[in-house]
């Protein structure tokens, strides 16, 4: 049997001078990792285990066994490398999911989860077209965001996260539906927790953020730059070992609402917790739940908590020792890894447990040491005090848009350093992950002595500065522009007094960016399901449906901004929000239960499908009888959207000029009678002096 030493390649590096050789690089990691993420999933000993719901916030482990796998076909035909589905069933499914959003959609009634082996067969199915692709896809040097190589890596990339992430929910399964792996080998090294102390760290002016040249594959979060200057302080030698810990759990500390933030409190009433979530307590004595063992709790060992519970502990440290002691910011921690010159894929070893090279969990934290720290990489993620956000210069990528920006909601803390089960990108020094402050993955921390009590928060953006969202933001809430009214709650208007007979139940507004019509619609639905395809426009509408306002800062001119903020009371919205749920969805493969609405209303929407016959002809499905369809959209196609041979129209068809209007009613006529039809105007803002002026066709569909 291999060992995990043997087994775990390390992310390739983008340049080189052999194209060929560069291609089989990428395919053997990517049959590597699609090989040991399966490889995790055989320490299950039975079927029933992939269906439970060990940690409440996540899916059931039969979804990420699927996830992963979709994801390579869900991106490869969004950026046109790859022409058709292979399950369009599983392709809905298993598609988003990963933190507790409002568009991860929970709620296990919604599922007919499929069998493993049908999820099995699938992913060879998914395994056969990547390597296909990789044989048959253009490559130059150096791969770049543009080039199909990119996406392979992206996929191959996100299942190295996923292989983190499924981990930590097997860890929560009873012991009784696992099997000991000899891939999976636990340290077997433990004894007791060595002393810990503070060590100076000289302050310094640095820059954070992935250089542009980097030479390996980085996520959309990574890049752009920021210069911090970091006051000089105190940090702990080793990371907080369990030993180190109990003794906060000893004293009470989870019975002291002062050590914890109104968050952290919150979160104990919630849970109940008393403990970390990977310890029990019986018999008198303290255990330590690992992968796939329990063993007596290993004092020397880093404690694994989540934010809430580290920063807890650092109240508590600081009222023993009468010092300020906090987790450190991630320019903080950048210092101490600069400490650190190599980095994977260039080191001969890992420099501490990381990148599976060593063991299948943490060991003592007095192992790995850099330059009089311990620890300053792998072992557990280390939780920092900082809220994820973008630097300067962050661009999402067209394919990936929702990998990052929906965590930058000042609710998601930065994790640095990777774990000892962090591979991949995840194992690199520029790697920015965050998650919920109460979720749990492997992660600990080490705390720091500083001057101030003040935590220094310069990363989070209280206004979105993404240039499109928040266009669509004034597009949707802001001011009106040449006397033309606001163009979501005009298609409402509009929609409702050319349907006289419409049934006032259920609603969906398909299409629905950052969810204007989906509030107007309220004022006369009972429910309102607005579904996106894009999580950075529906975070918005999510955003205002949960705390009632939403800020954005739209361009003046040039480097000039104005600054904006829309609440829904003064919109007239005021106690709609519990009638709307926002979703993150694909129009072109919904799920199976959206379904059963009296109006389906798609502001905008077709010209932006990348198979609007395939919706076309899907539609009726989703309406009740006699419920309506309303299309609005000024019909601009464009082949970054739709395939020419995919557009309704716009088109020569046997010599003769066709209109998208007669697409559609070739698409709609049979099952469909055209009821309504007029133009609506709408203007979009670039800047105080440059707009959009367009003119949308709205046409009012009843089913027949």
């Amino acid at each position: 049997m291999e060992t995990l030493a043997e087994v775990v390649t390390r992310t390739p590096l983008l340049t080189g001078t052999s194209v060929e050789q560069k291609r089989e690089e990428i395919r053997r990691y990517f049959h590597q990792t699609f090989t040991l993420y399966e490889q995790l999933f055989d320490c299950i000993n039975c079927d029933q285990a992939y269906y439970l719901r060990p940690e409440p916030l996540r899916h059931p482990l039969i979804f990420y066994f699927g996830h992963t796998a979709v994801f390579f076909i869900n991106k490869l035909l969004l950026g046109k490398y790859h022409d058709r589905r292979l399950n369009e069933r599983l392709e809905s499914m298993f598609a988003i999911g990963v933190d507790e959003m409002s568009w991860d959609d929970l709620d296990s009634t919604h599922y007919d989860w499929p069998t493993v082996a049908e999820t099995r067969a699938y992913r060879a199915r998914v395994r056969e077209v990547v390597d296909r692709l990789i044989s048959d896809m253009p490559l130059t040097l150096p791969i770049t965001r543009d080039s199909p190589a990119w996406i392979v890596l992206m996929g191959i990339e996100h299942e190295r996260i996923h292989l983190e992430t499924s981990s930590v929910i097997m860890r929560m399964l009873p012991l009784s539906y696992l099997d000991a792996h000899p891939l999976w080998a636990a340290c077997s090294e433990s004894g007791p927790a060595p002393q810990n102390s503070l060590l100076p760290v000289a302050g310094d002016t640095l820059t954070l953020g992935k250089p542009a040249t980097a030479a390996t594959y980085g996520w959309d979060n990574e890049y752009g730059h920021k210069t911090v200057a970091v006051p000089s302080f105190k940090v702990a030698k080793h990371l907080v070992s369990n030993g180190e810990f109990l003794a906060f759990v000893s004293a009470g500390g989870y019975d002291e609402p002062r050590f914890w933030t109104e968050e952290g409190q919150r979160w104990l009433s919630y849970t109940g917790a008393t403990m970390p979530r990977f310890w029990t307590h019986r018999n008198g004595e303290y255990m330590q739940r690992n992968l796939l063992q329990e063993m007596p709790l290993p004092q020397d060992w880093p404690v694994e908590v989540n934010y809430l519970e580290a920063k807890a502990f650092c109240n508590w440290k600081a009222e023993q020792s009468g010092t300020h002691i906090r987790l450190p910011t991630e320019a903080e921690w950048t210092l101490l890894r600069n400490r650190l010159d190599v980095d994977q894929p260039d080191w001969k070893t890992a420099p501490g447990n990381i990148n599976l090279e060593y063991y299948a969990s943490p060991c003592p934290v007095n192992r790995f040491e850099q330059r009089g720290l311990f620890d300053v990489t792998g072992n557990v993620w280390q939780w920092t005090e900082t809220p994820i956000d973008g630097f300067p210069g962050f661009e999402v990528h067209p394919l990936y848009d929702d990998f990052s920006t929906p965590t930058f909601d000042g609710r998601h803390n930065l994790l640095k350093g990777g774990s000892w089960m962090s591979t991949g990108n995840e194992a690199t020094r520029y790697a920015r992950y965050a998650f919920r402050r109460h979720f749990f993955q492997h992660a600990g921390f080490r705390y720091i002595e500083s001057d101030s009590k003040e935590v220094p928060m310069d990363v989070v953006n209280t206004y979105e500065t993404d240039e499109l969202v928040a266009q669509y933001l004034e597009f949707h809430y802001g001011d009106h522009y040449f006397g033309v009214p606001n163009y979501p709650v005009a298609c409402v208007q509009v929609l409702l007094a050319q349907t006289p007979d419409l049934n006032r139940g259920r609603a969906l507004d398909l299409g629905c960016s950052v969810g204007r019509a989906s509030f107007e619609l309220a004022r006369y639905f009972k429910q309102v399901d607005g579904i996106d395809f894009s999580a950075r426009f529906i975070q918005h509408g999510f955003q205002l449906k949960e705390s009632g306002q939403t800020r954005f800062a739209i361009p003046t001119e040039g480097e000039l901004v104005e600054f904006k903020e829309s609440r829904l009371d003064e919109l007239g919205y005021a106690g709609l929000a519990d009638r709307i749920d926002f979703v993150q969805g694909d129009a072109c493969n919904l799920k199976p239960r959206f379904t059963g609405y009296d109006l389906i209303f798609c502001g905008n929407l077709i010209d932006r499908l990348y198979d609007p016959a395939l919706f076309l002809i899907q539609v009726h499905e989703r309406l009740n009888a006699g419920g309506y369809l309303v299309l609005t959209s000024p019909y601009t196609w464009l082949e970054d959207y739709t395939p020419k041979a995919r557009w309704l129209g716009g088109i020569k068809v046997n010599g003769e000029n066709f209109t998208t209007l007669d697409g559609l009613k070739a698409a709609l006529i049979d099952r469909f009678t055209l009821v309504g039809q007029q133009d609506i105007p709408f203007v979009i803002r670039e800047t105080r002096r440059k707009f959009q002026h367009s003119l949308a066709e709205m046409t009012v569909w009843q089913l027949k």
